[in-house]
C-alpha cells in the first residue's frame, strides 16, 4: 500500500512538457506568471515569427507636419495663379501697345458744340490737330490749350468719340457791352464788344463789309440786343483776350449788366467819361446821372419811383447820392 505522500509522480514526455523555461534563481514570481512559461526572442525572434516594431510620434508633431504640407499646397497654388496672371498682363500690355501705336481709331473728323461766335474754320484753327493722331494719342491738353486762346472761350472740354471724332464742347462768353473806342487820335472811331467779366472780345467791324463777312453773324445779333458805352476817354487801347482795365468802362459795364428792373429795358446809352460822370439815357431821352455802380438797386428804385410820380415830364434825374435825389421836368 502506498501512501498518499509517496505516491510516484508520473512521467511526461518531451512532446507533453512542450519547452522548457531556465528561471533564474532568486528571482520574484508573480502570482500571475508563476507556472507560465517565458518566451525567448532571438535575433529572428525566439519562438514563433518575429513581432513587428512600433514607433511613436507625438501627436502635435503630426498637427504640425499635416499644416505645412497644406502651406505648401496653398504657396503652389498661389503662385500658379500669379504666373498665369502676369502672362495674361504681358499679352493685354503688348496688345495695348500695339493699338496705341497703330491707325485704329484715327480722327477722321473735328465736331464743336456750345458755339455762337466762332466759325468752323476758326475753331479748326484753334484746335490744330495733327492730321496723323488718333483718338488713344491725341494730346487733349494741347487741343484745350489752343482753343483757349480765344478771347470768346471761356473753357472747353475735349471730349473723344470713338471710333473717329473728337469733339470740342465750349462754352463761350457773353457780350455784356459794346463799346466805342476813339482811334485815330479822335479821328474816328471802333466799336468793340466786351464781355461780362471785362475781357474783350473782338472789333466788331461795319456791316456789309469784307472783314464783317469773316466773323460770325452772331456778334452783330447780340449787339443789337446790348448796351452801348460811348464818351469814353482817349487813349484806352483794346486788346483780344486782355482784361480790360480802364475804371470809367468797368463801372458802367458793371452799371448795365447790373441793373434788374424795367429801367435796364429802357437804357438807350451809357456815357462813361469818368467812373462818377457815368450817365444813362432811356428811349425817352431821359438822362440820368447815375455815377459808380454803388446802390444799383436802390437808385434803380429812386428812378423809377420820379418818373412814376412825374409822367412824361422828367428830363433828368441825379442820383450819384442816392439818398438825396434830384430831377428836372420839362
Amino acid at each position: 500500500m502506498v501512501s498518499r505522500n509517496n505516491r510516484p509522480t508520473p512521467r511526461v514526455s518531451s512532446r507533453q512538457r512542450g519547452p522548457q523555461v531556465d528561471i533564474p534563481r532568486g528571482s520574484a514570481r508573480s502570482s500571475r506568471s508563476y507556472g507560465r512559461p517565458t518566451q525567448r526572442f532571438g535575433a529572428q525572434g525566439g519562438y514563433g515569427s518575429a513581432q513587428p516594431r512600433v514607433s511613436t510620434v507625438k501627436v502635435g508633431s503630426l498637427a504640425q507636419g499635416m499644416r505645412d504640407e497644406r502651406v505648401h499646397r496653398t504657396y503652389r497654388a498661389h503662385m500658379a495663379k500669379a504666373i498665369v496672371l502676369l502672362c495674361l498682363v504681358a499679352v493685354l500690355a503688348a496688345t495695348c501697345f500695339g493699338v496705341y501705336w497703330s491707325s485704329l481709331f484715327s480722327i477722321k473728323q473735328l465736331t464743336v458744340s456750345g458755339v455762337e461766335h466762332l466759325t468752323s474754320e476758326e475753331m479748326t484753327q484753334l484746335a490744330n490737330v495733327p492730321s496723323d493722331t488718333t483718338l488713344l494719342r491725341v494730346d487733349t491738353g494741347a487741343v484745350k490749350s489752343g482753343v483757349m486762346r480765344d478771347a470768346w472761350v471761356a473753357d472747353v472740354d475735349v471730349q473723344r468719340v470713338f471710333p473717329d471724332t473728337l469733339n470740342l464742347n465750349v462754352t463761350e462768353r457773353k457780350i455784356g457791352a459794346t463799346v466805342e473806342v476813339s482811334v485815330d487820335e479822335g479821328q474816328s472811331l471802333q466799336t468793340w464788344a466786351i464781355s461780362e467779366d471785362g475781357i474783350w472780345l473782338c472789333m466788331i467791324p461795319e456791316e456789309g463789309t469784307e472783314a464783317a463777312s469773316k466773323i460770325s453773324p452772331k456778334i452783330y445779333e447780340d449787339k443789337a440786343n446790348v448796351l452801348s458805352i460811348k464818351d469814353v476817354a482817349y487813349g484806352v487801347k483794346p486788346e483780344v483776350g486782355s482784361q480790360c482795365s480802364d475804371e470809367s468802362i468797368i463801372n458802367a459795364l458793371e452799371i448795365v449788366t447790373g441793373l434788374t428792373t424795367e429801367l435796364k429795358d429802357q437804357v438807350k446809352t451809357v456815357s462813361a467819361t469818368s467812373a462818377e460822370n457815368t450817365t444813362i439815357t432811356l428811349d425817352s431821352n431821359v438822362q440820368i446821372a447815375f455815377g459808380s455802380a454803388d446802390d444799383i438797386r436802390d437808385k434803380e428804385r429812386v428812378c423809377l419811383q420820379i418818373m412814376a410820380d412825374n409822367p412824361g415830364t422828367v428830363s433828368y434825374i441825379n442820383v450819384r447820392v442816392v439818398a438825396s435825389p434830384t430831377w428836372r421836368t420839362a
